[in-house]
């Protein structure tokens, strides 16, 4: 099932065509086929979001915490029934593997749950004051937030989005990336289908530079959560300044590995390797710089060639596909471009830096080793298929190159040393960081990062208190 060839905003609950816009296509990124059109918003269609988000904040927030609960809870369970179908659509418009896309509607819908029971658990506090004195700290919602979402997870930015401002007793606007439409429209469509008022929750596409100006040019919108690249993500933060409006920062990330000797190496590289291709390399968190102590970086470089190599890469909707398309024409040419600068700069390619096949947008699995510090690629996020591998003499160079670049949204290490693990959780620059494992998401954790990499975080109990603003009353 699809609900492609049209795709509709929702506003008020309404399938919304676009008020004369011209629609965008949705592109399959495996074949190039034209999967349908997308309906684009005007500024009459985003004034009805924002009067209607207006309303929604006034009726959502004063809704009892286990109605709101209700409705997260019944999308989740919706999401769950229909995760076949997401997921099929979700591969089709963005390209990972099936088994990946359904894990991440499962993901989506267990954030969701997650989210229900922290609407009975944000508490405030009552301070400790004399007889006839009372003074407590609220946590109240902050209002309506217009949020914008990527495309290379479509269900779970999405749902990340929607669920934290929901749970807080927020409304929402939220623009999912017009190139992978289908399945924030799906996530949106199971609140709806859980009794969620059509107010609270909404779906708009359009010029992304324009949503964004006349959403957060408008009062009504009191709080901005964007996930997305550096640059884009300071241009926000400006407009969101003006009227000070509150922020939620997910951006740019060159997650470093560090791996010392004491490493078991083909540990690491059966965990690593799959987790560096996983989604084609387009993830924000994905292990890019691998950080390798020198006495065991040949076996180290040879290893992980020998896994990428071994990658199946096809159609995401085939049996065995390990790794899908990229999700678009822009992400292939801009890392065929780095990749070049790299072996410019001296760096040796030792399989894939090249596209495969006459159609589509496939890239092969990248393997890059001795790369110079001033090649662009070791500072600029490759957001692609390739791993760079060089080779540090100890524990404090290796610590010094993690922290090397303005990014620190997700690092990775691997020692057998308890006293290694202490002093790099200490000292290592970044908003998440990994121990011996690859996973550094969890619906009960915080999500984000730290100087370019943005502020604020996604899940956890945090990602409700993010929608939240704090009162005190102070009563004699």
């Amino acid at each position: 099932m699809s609900i492609y060839p049209t795709l509709h905003m929702v506003i008020g609950g309404k399938q919304i065509s676009g008020g004369g816009r011209a629609a965008e296509d949705v592109v399959d990124p495996a074949t190039e086929e034209v999967l349908g059109t997308l309906s684009l918003a005007n500024p009459a269609d985003l004034d009805a979001a924002l009067d209607n988000a207006a309303k929604g904040f006034r009726i959502w927030r004063g809704t009892a915490a286990d109605k709101r609960a209700a409705a997260l809870n019944g999308a989740a369970k919706l999401l769950r029934e229909r995760a076949g179908d997401i997921a099929w659509t979700m591969t089709r418009e963005q390209g990972k593997p099936l088994a990946e896309a359904r894990g991440e509607v499962m993901y989506s819908a267990s954030l969701f749950e997650f989210y229900a029971g922290e609407c009975k658990r944000n508490y405030g506090r009552t301070l400790v004051r004399p007889a006839g004195s009372r003074s407590e700290v609220r946590h109240e919602p902050v209002g309506p937030v217009a949020a914008f979402a990527p495309w290379n997870f479509p269900a779970i930015n999405v749902a990340r989005k929607v669920g934290g401002p929901i749970a807080a007793g927020c409304s929402v606007i939220v623009k999912p990336s017009e190139e992978t439409p289908a399945a924030g429209i799906a996530v949106v469509q199971a609140l709806l289908d859980a009794g969620l008022p059509p107010e609270v929750c909404q779906v708009v596409f359009g010029v992304p530079d324009e949503v964004s100006r006349h959403l957060l040019g408008s009062p009504v919108i009191r709080k901005l959560s964007f996930t997305g690249s550096t640059a884009v993500g300071k241009h926000l933060a400006k407009l969101a300044a003006e009227d000070m409006k509150r922020t939620t920062m997910e951006l740019g990330g060159h997650g470093p590995v560090l791996v010392f000797a004491d490493a078991d190496v083909d540990a690491v590289l059966d965990t690593m390797v799959p987790a560096k291709f996983r989604n084609a390399g387009q993830v924000c968190v994905s292990p890019t710089r691998f950080v390798v102590e020198a006495p065991i970086y040949d076996r180290f470089r040879d290893g992980f060639v020998e896994r990428a190599k071994a990658i199946k890469l096809g159609n995401g909707l085939e049996d065995g596909t390990q790794m899908g398309p990229m999700a678009n024409v822009r992400g292939t040419e801009g890392i065929a471009r780095k990749v070049a600068d790299a072996v410019e700069h001296g760096a040796t390619l030792h399989t894939g830096g090249e596209r495969v096949g006459n159609r589509g947008f496939f890239y092969a699995p990248t393997v890059l080793s001795d790369i110079p510090e001033n090649a662009g690629i070791m500072n600029e996020e490759p957001f692609g298929p390739v791993a760079l591998l060089n080779s540090y003499a100890d524990e404090s160079a290796m610590i010094a190159e993690a922290n090397r670049l303005p990014y620190g949204l997700a690092a990775y290490a691997w020692t057998q040393s308890p006293a290694r693990r202490r002093r790099l959780a200490e000292e290592i620059e970044a908003g998440m960081l990994a121990i011996n494992g690859a996973s550094v998401s969890a619906v009960d954790a915080p999500f984000g990062g730290v100087k370019w990499s943005g502020h604020g975080s996604e899940d956890g109990a945090e990602g409700v208190s993010a929608c939240m603003v704090i009162k005190t009353v102070h009563e004699s």
